[in-house]
């Protein structure tokens, strides 16, 4: 197994990424943004804090805890990636605004074909290996055919057959999710997730930069006053990153099999996995105390 996906790491990637996409595109139509042109103002701040905030908490973290090498990438490459799926269900159940939460996750993920190659030249161009440069080109291409294409096409799937899609969404996201077991069982297997390698303190400083994520999605929206509903969904967008994505670009940029990267491969790769854990530990909590809040403040209003 672990041979295996040393030589196919790349190609896992793609397939849980792309069934990802896909399965978002199934959910969206033109309708969930109606609310986006009529209430421009949570969208607004929610891309803001995605495209600006967010990559300004990743650098104070890298200056701030003195990161560099793998590590270093890893966490720019969660500050460059939009947000992910998981938001638009944590947003639901938290019982935040669900259509704002889906209007940030498509915009951002429609934007960062830029603004992916962007952060992480300004965020991690210290801590590239000598001679390497960053594939920009190669990064715009692979977001439009593996992110932005499998969306596109979702959205049409939903558009010519209604009822289906739901299905269809259904059994893209767990394709998805069985993609990323392979990643995690394959690199294990391989030997590439090594927590001895990857040390206690770096594990320490990506539950700092998980907090400083936190801190930002929870602070930003209450001092522009927005409403309970609208700030919750910033909040999971700002949290729960498209882990996915970052998986895929690491595989495309530093590839298991190539001798020369693959230990800064595997300490990138272990960065971003370990945010995705904790991203998924801290989500239920907030979802409770949040729709807990909901049901509180819907019970004071009908007394």
């Amino acid at each position: 197994m672990g041979d295996f996906y040393v030589e196919y790491e790349y190609w896992v990637a793609v397939f849980q990424l792309m069934m990802a996409m896909f399965g978002m595109g199934a959910t969206l139509t033109a309708g969930d943004f109606g609310d986006v042109i009529r209430e421009p103002k949570p969208v607004t701040l929610g891309l803001l804090v995605q495209l600006l905030a967010v990559p300004t908490a990743a650098f104070l973290c890298l200056q701030g805890l003195g990161l560099e090498g793998g590590i270093a990438i890893g966490i720019a490459l969660i500050a460059a990636i939009p947000g992910g799926t998981t938001s638009n269900i944590f947003t639901f159940f938290a019982r935040g605004n669900s259509a704002l939460s889906i209007a940030i996750t498509a915009l951002t993920t429609l934007a960062c074909l830029v603004t992916t190659p962007a952060i992480l030249s300004l965020l991690i161009s210290d801590s590239l290996p000598a001679g390497f440069s960053m594939p920009v080109a190669q990064i715009v291409t692979e977001i439009g055919l593996i992110l932005l294409l499998p969306l596109g096409l979702g959205m049409l799937c939903l558009h010519l057959y209604p009822a289906p899609a739901a299905v269809f969404s259904k059994w893209c996201i767990r394709a998805s999710l069985f993609g990323i077991l392979l990643i995690v069982v394959g690199s294990l297997s391989a030997g590439r997730l090594d927590l001895t390698a990857f040390g206690i303190e770096n594990v320490l400083r990506v539950i700092v930069f998980t907090l400083v994520l936190f801190v930002t999605g929870w602070l930003t929206p209450r001092l522009f006053r927005l409403s309970r509903k609208d700030a919750v969904a910033i909040e999971f967008e700002v949290v729960v990153r498209n882990t996915n994505l970052a998986v895929m670009l690491k595989a495309s940029m530093f590839p298991a099999a190539a001798g020369a990267t693959a230990q800064l491969g595997d300490t990138i790769l272990f960065t971003v996995l370990l945010y995705g854990g904790l991203q998924l530990l801290i989500a239920p909590i907030l979802i409770r105390i949040y729709s807990q809040a909901a049901i509180a403040a819907q019970e004071r209003d009908e007394s």
